[in-house]
């Protein structure tokens, strides 16, 4: 099959996809370039396993950054901020937008609105018309700061509020839903104690789950139509590896390592010494999802996880690249799924594997993102035009940014749905359909 090259796609169907319905919306500058010439047929099993996935759902405006309260930006200098960061990261001027605005009583400071409790309302409106079986979060489930985080804020009401909060609505509609929670960046920003800390307040909720060591895995559904999830902690993984932040260069290729450092502007990743690696957890993670994976006798297995392995917002490209190296060709060879949040954006991407020869004779590996349950960003489009050039093996098949969403997954014995749903920017928590992909069984 051939593809014709484009920037960036809204909706397409690949080798290994078919859409199985469309809605009219259109993203600035985004059009459908790549027509689907092998579509999967339809599934006529009755039994199906649906659940919810949604990331980066614990950001409230109750609970800002400190930088924010000290800068004090009026709401005109906070677009302006906006507009120069975008400037700065060589985004195209004439797609410039920014997320709604709140601006905090008896004062005139400006900061980004909340999501959160739209996304949880839309969420409950879809599962009253149909299945939500339970749900994975991607994590940053707390924001800015995990829990202990230094602010002099009640953890208990910290949690209660940014996790537990948004989501009340869908339990009032499905009482029994189960969360199972992964961890993301955010969660870890504060302590190790943070991190324990939210593992029992989720021990102690019917709603919620986390393993203890933060990966763990789960399975659902029955023999013939069974998922095996692996919920991994990605911020542990990447902690342990030394890599550089490197801006893009302005026509939104990647910088060259060696030449950012001559000028220095590559810079080092940052981690907090209580994000590091105590006795090799991070390998002994790795080991054990490449035996889990491998060993697994469900009929699917989907990892989870916070961070990105490819993504268009133009800015976790650096964490994506060091992500790959660790667990794309375990993922490629046994995986048929991979989730992440991060990015504050939906986003459906591929990976074909062909890097991997063992793997390669296999369909592409899908790569879903849904990061945008309470937070927004904007998508780079000259970084995804140069990351389709430069990394053939990575397919860009839907995209929305600047919106508050997530995804819904529908799994049939031998092919799955990746429906993605919004809600309108104003916080009615109107439910907004946007569109659905079929893809394959790719291990069995």
């Amino acid at each position: 099959m051939k593809y014709s090259k484009l920037a960036l796609v809204l909706a397409t169907c690949s080798i290994a996809v078919a859409c199985v319905s469309q809605s009219d919306s259109i993203q600035d500058n985004i059009q459908n370039n790549i027509q689907n010439n092998n579509q999967v047929s339809a599934d006529t099993s009755s039994k199906t396993i649906s659940f919810l996935a949604f990331g980066d759902g614990g950001y409230s405006v109750d609970y800002p950054k400190h930088k924010d309260m000290l800068q004090g930006l009026n709401k005109a200098a906070f677009i302006a901020k906006e507009r120069a960061e975008w400037l700065e990261e060589h985004r195209p001027i004439a797609q410039f937008g920014h997320p709604p605005i709140h601006v905090y009583a008896d004062s005139n400071i400006a900061t980004e609105k909340s999501g959160a409790m739209p996304v949880g309302q839309a969420m409950a409106k879809l599962c009253a018309q149909k299945p939500c079986e339970f749900a994975i979060q991607l994590g940053d489930n707390i924001y800015p700061d995990g829990a202990d985080a230094n602010d002099g804020k009640d953890d208990q009401k910290r949690m209660d509020d940014l996790i537990l909060g948004p989501l009340k609505p869908l339990f009032d509609q499905e009482p029994d839903l189960v969360v199972y929670s992964a961890l993301g960046n955010h969660d870890w920003n504060s302590s190790r104690k943070g991190i324990k800390l939210q593992t029992e307040w989720m021990a102690k909720q019917q709603n919620f789950h986390m393993g203890e060591q933060g990966y763990y895995s789960f399975t659902m559904g029955e023999p013939g139509n069974d998922i095996e999830f692996f919920a991994i902690d990605t911020n542990m993984l990447l902690s342990g590896q030394r890599f550089y932040e490197i801006p893009l260069n302005p026509d939104g290729t990647e910088a060259d390592l060696e030449t950012a450092l001559e000028s220095g502007i590559a810079e080092l990743e940052d981690f907090e010494p209580h994000e590091g690696p105590v006795n090799g957890e991070d390998k002994t993670q790795l080991a054990w999802l490449q035996q889990g994976l491998k060993n697994s006798k469900a009929k699917w297995k989907m990892v989870y996880g916070h961070h990105i392995l490819w993504s268009v917002g133009g800015t976790k490209y650096d964490e994506g690249h060091v992500l790959r190296r660790l667990i794309m060709p375990t993922l490629c060879q046994y995986a048929d799924a991979y989730i992440a949040g991060h990015e504050h954006d939906l986003e459906l991407l591929t990976d074909d594997c062909s890097a991997y020869p063992e793997s390669n004779s296999k369909a592409p590996l899908p790569l879903i993102i849904s990061g945008a349950a309470s937070k927004m960003r904007g998508i780079h489009t000259p970084f995804a035009k140069q990351q389709e050039i430069k990394y053939p093996q990575m397919r860009l098949l839907f995209t929305r940014s600047l919106i508050w969403g997530f995804a819904h997954i529908e799994v049939k014995p031998d092919v799955f749905d990746v429906e993605y749903y919004t809600t309108p920017n104003e916080g009615s928590g109107e439910l907004v359909a946007e569109r659905t992909f079929r893809f394959v069984n790719r291990t069995d």
